[in-house]
């Protein structure tokens, strides 16, 4: 089974470190499957180009919900407007 939710971050940033709470968190409470990529890791560098100036972000089912800083309530939403797919 897939993640739902994805969280693309990079080394030593402190609002990758908030985001990460959040998307535990709420994924904790939606019994909701997350996954954490490193954008700056070997092999990454198109999600690099994509996404540089917007770590963190957060996407659910594939659809980007959040960057900077992840609101709970917005990765919630997504997830219920979602279901269980």
């Amino acid at each position: 089974m897939n993640p739902r939710v994805t969280l693309y971050i990079r080394p030593g940033c402190h609002l990758c470190d908030d985001a990460r709470a959040t998307v535990q968190t709420v994924c904790a409470e939606a019994s909701a499957t997350w996954t954490e990529t490193d954008i700056d890791a070997p092999g990454n560098e198109p999600l690099r180009a994509r996404l540089s100036d917007l770590v963190p972000v957060v996407e659910v089912d594939g659809q980007q919900v959040g960057y900077w800083r992840i609101r709970a309530s917005a990765v919630r939403s997504a997830l219920a407007r979602h279901g269980g797919q």
